[in-house]
């Protein structure tokens, strides 16, 4: 049967995916996608699913499968990646009326794909661009229907896997805020490791790779290991997510440039080397990434560098997805309103002008980023 859920009549219906194995994972990707009430029954779940749990996004059950688990379901995925526990939830499920969609597939991250011949395999870098699998370029989908294993962040296209990889060895490698996280070392050998086996390594990534994505760190990696590598760039959440709340990042008669910022540390942290002060000063529009936890002290250091507290701000939360949320204020209260709405990581907070940007509007808003000594 086909794993791919959206060619099921998914949507608003309640759906329970079982098992931890990558093709689980990818599964309740493409289910949520879908508009799939999703429930996952897990003992162990992936780290990608349990961050959609804690994002609200679907509903997770720590435990074995139990008959419990099939009466509120209008379908179930048996995905445990063991053929005979497989057989055993359709079995109980077909018992009990409701329709079971089997994978049949070995988690092959616990049997690894056999050697070919001694060939060197080579890595690819695919910027799986900011979530919407539509926005993945041509390139990168065609890379990842090549490879054999692909090695991917939480923030990538998740649930195009499911159709496009259907029989790739898929490798979770998310880091997520807070909590579960594979090192960087981790990942950089996983992927030399399976290129010097002979495999099609994609090392998929949300956005861009080379955007506060450690690409650079991993091509450096793998040419020193002597594995053939190859970027395909993706288009990087900190452009399509003004873009989407129709926000430009740049505006004739506004602003002539923007900065990109990570904001993962606060401003003063011995490992933050951004000037907010000439940040402040440049009259360019600021785009914050990586920013939700410290959002409140980098507008606290803009301002007191001599921004204007009624510069427009917004912050856009899951660009490109159906739970996508946009939020407007002045820069002076824009942590008070992202605090207050919940939002939680991923999000692109942009700074400038631009953000009060309206479409439509005869009168266009004024630069309202100038500072106090310009």
């Amino acid at each position: 049967m086909s794993t791919i859920a959206v060619d099921l009549p998914v949507q608003g219906r309640p759906v329970t995916v079982v098992g931890s194995s990558p093709r689980a994972m990818t599964t309740t990707a493409d289910l949520i996608r879908s508009g799939a009430v999703v429930t996952a029954v897990s003992l162990d779940p992936a780290p990608y699913v349990a961050d959609l749990a804690a994002r609200g996004l679907l509903t997770l059950r720590r435990r074995t499968f139990t008959s419990a688990d099939i009466g509120s379901a209008a379908l179930i995925f048996a995905c445990t990646g063991d053929p005979d526990h497989d057989s055993a939830i359709a079995d109980e499920a077909t018992a009990r009326g409701v329709f079971c969609v089997r994978t049949d597939l070995r988690d092959r991250s616990v049997h690894p794909l056999p050697a070919r011949d001694g060939q060197t395999g080579r890595v690819i870098l695919v910027g799986g661009g900011p979530g919407d699998p539509g926005l993945l370029t041509l390139a990168g989908r065609d890379a990842i229907t090549r490879a054999d294993v692909v090695i991917t962040d939480r923030l990538a296209p998740v649930s195009a896997l499911a159709e496009l990889a259907p029989h790739a060895d898929i490798i979770d490698v998310s880091k997520i805020p807070g909590g579960r996280r594979t090192e960087q070392s981790t990942i950089n050998d996983l992927m030399v490791a399976h290129a010097l086996a002979g495999r099609t390594v994609v090392r998929l990534k949300g956005g861009d790779g080379f955007v506060f994505g450690r690409g650079g760190e991993e091509v450096d990696h793998c040419v020193s290991a002597g594995v053939r590598v190859h970027v395909i760039p993706g288009v990087s959440s900190s452009i399509a997510a003004p873009a989407t709340a129709l926000i430009p990042v740049t505006h004739r008669g506004l602003t002539q440039g923007f900065t990109v910022v990570s904001g993962h540390v606060p401003p003063g942290h011995p490992e933050s080397t951004v000037n907010y002060r000439a940040l402040a000063r440049a009259n360019t529009t600021i785009i914050l990434m990586m920013a939700v936890a410290n959002l409140q002290a980098i507008a606290a250091s803009l301002l007191d560098a001599g921004m204007s507290g009624d510069t427009p701000a917004a912050v856009i939360a899951d660009s490109t997805l159906s739970s996508q949320r946009v939020l407007r204020a002045p820069l002076s209260s824009i942590a008070t309103v992202a605090r207050s709405a919940d939002i939680n990581p991923p999000a692109t907070t942009v700074i400038g002008a631009v953000a009060g940007f309206l479409p439509g509007c005869t009168a266009q808003p004024v630069a309202a980023g100038t500072t106090s000594g310009q």
